[in-house]
């Protein structure tokens, strides 16, 4: 139950306005994620550092960001959906002006995590807030709006970014997310209804903080092995840490009386199998949004214009393709068009491992719009799944549960990800602690900082040995995108439930 402190905007002039708001902020987010990516060789050229420094430069956003949205969207309820969604975007604001400020990698990385902090704040309270500013079938196009503009985001922020880089340089990037910011924290202050939850009881603190600190040891742990080794007693202190944290989040959850999760609702397999789906973008496509700018521009040497040109063609599908999703329902059940786009896309990871490195890029279009498509097709129904699988009585919470699922699950995967390229390439490069660095700096894009950390190996055979490893990289991904299908396929599709059924007509409308 909600209580307006004004009226819900009556006219369509308002209404418009309110999703203006949503949407530049949604659009702002992939924004913030891709187009780091694309700079990542330029930001670690002049502002140096470690490859676990350059590493963070992506998950420390991630992490933030995913690690808080369950808490965020406490803090709404309790505080105000509208209060939290603008002081989330004025620390978006303020953090993402710092960058142009950046003095060395520390600030910078630091930066990324606060930025994900008021990224998680401005997400919640704008969605949450857009819920209850509209009804019925109007609410669901609007969040079909939301996720358009999510998507408008991630195909052209690459090239976008690449854009501002060539003519700007890197720090420029960030004014376009900080311009669709100010948008959105206008026409929100204005237009945006406050509401707020009065059964509420605020934040739970103990399971926020041991929640956050379980992913930031993991992704730690898992970030320094490639330099450290995965017998390294500190590296496997974090990950053993995490595990212990997290252990001690779910005893939290069970006990108190109003938890951030709720862990009856993993009592239902459609629920269990809607988290996996919220992950699995995340090894079959979200990656590939950081792994290929920095392949593309530090290791294939191509401008940054012309890889968020490449980029299109992997997110562009994202335009389109998840209304087409949606029509589909009117046929197919949603459990079966979802596992057969996991599988599509399996097959364009399959295809894109047996393109090597510094191959003519116009033989990458077909399998990353391949990847694309099939991905398009779980991503357009993800959103109305995650509430109709579970009593509606529970529908807000399982949408805080999927956001945070998908997002940390994001931060996971690329931490993951990140080590094993890093350990595959160095299996090519030898044991020694030379070509451990070189292997670090070939995933991050700096060829020219692995040929100086291996000065006994050529330029060539560096690239061989990246390519090798992302070969083998790309096998794994694909064999993980298909076990999540059949899993999907096999939790989910066990007869459609009313609700489920529900959702689906209201997509397809």
């Amino acid at each position: 139950m909600t209580v307006p402190h004004k009226s819900k905007p009556t006219s369509i002039a308002e209404k418009i306005f309110v999703l203006i708001a949503v949407c530049s902020a949604a659009a702002a987010m992939p924004l913030t994620f891709t187009g780091p990516a694309v700079a990542l060789p330029a930001i670690s050229a002049e502002l140096g550092g470690s490859p676990i420094a350059h590493n963070w430069v992506t998950n420390a956003f991630m992490l933030t960001f995913g690690s808080t949205l369950m808490a965020a969207g406490a803090l709404a309820d309790s505080y105000g959906r509208k209060r939290i969604f603008l002081c989330g975007l004025a620390a978006f604001i303020l953090f993402s002006g710092g960058f142009a400020f950046s003095p060395d990698i520390i600030w910078f990385d630091s930066l990324r995590a606060l930025q994900g902090f008021g990224s998680a704040a401005a997400f919640s309270g704008g969605m949450a807030s857009l819920a209850q500013e509209f009804d019925g079938k109007e609410r669901m196009r609007a969040f079909s709006l939301v996720g358009a503009s999510f998507g408008i985001g991630l195909a052209f922020g690459p090239m976008a970014s690449g854009m501002m880089i060539e003519a700007f340089g890197w720090r420029a990037i960030f004014a376009l997310v900080v311009g669709l910011a100010i948008i959105a924290f206008v026409f929100g202050a204005i237009f945006l209804t406050e509401t707020r939850d009065p059964e509420a009881s605020g934040l739970d603190w103990p399971g926020a903080i041991s929640f956050t600190l379980a992913l930031s040891l993991f992704t730690f742990g898992v970030l320094r092995a490639p330099e450290s080794g995965w017998s390294d007693a500190l590296t496997l202190g974090l990950i053993l840490g995490s595990v212990l944290l997290m252990a001690l989040f779910c005893f939290i959850e069970y006990r108190v009386k109003r938890p951030m999760l709720d862990l009856t609702l993993f009592r239902y397999p459609r629920f269990v199998g809607v988290q996996l789906l919220a992950a699995a973008p995340a090894y079959a496509f979200v990656v590939l949004l950081i792994l290929l700018p920095v392949r593309f521009v530090g290791v294939e040497r191509l401008s940054a214009v012309a890889a968020g040109q490449m980029m299109i063609a992997l997110s562009g599908p994202l335009l389109i393709l998840p209304v087409a999703a949606g029509l589909l329902t009117r046929w197919l059940p949603a459990a079966t068009i979802c596992s057969v786009g996991l599988v599509i896309s399996a097959a364009g990871l399959f295809w894109l491992a047996h393109i090597p490195v510094g191959s003519d890029h116009v033989a990458l279009i077909a399998p990353l719009l391949t990847i694309g498509i099939g991905i398009s097709l779980p991503w357009g129904l993800m959103d109305g799944l995650a509430v109709s699988v579970v009593p509606k009585e529970r529908a807000g919470m399982a949408t805080g549960i999927f956001s945070t699922t998908r997002v940390a699950g994001e931060g996971v995967a690329l931490a993951i990800v990140s080590a094993v390229l890093s350990a595959l390439t160095q299996s090519y490069l030898g044991t020694s602690h030379e070509a451990t660095v070189a292997a670090q700096r070939l995933v991050t894009g700096d060829l020219n900082g692995a040929g100086q950390a291996l000065s006994g190996m050529g330029e060539l055979e560096l690239i061989h040995a990246y390519n090798s490893a992302f070969g083998l990289l790309l096998w794994f991904l694909t064999g993980i995108t298909i076990l999540t299908a059949i899993v999907i396929f096999t939790f989910m599709g066990r007869g459609t439930s009313e609700a489920e059924e529900a959702a689906e007509e209201s997509i397809a409308v």
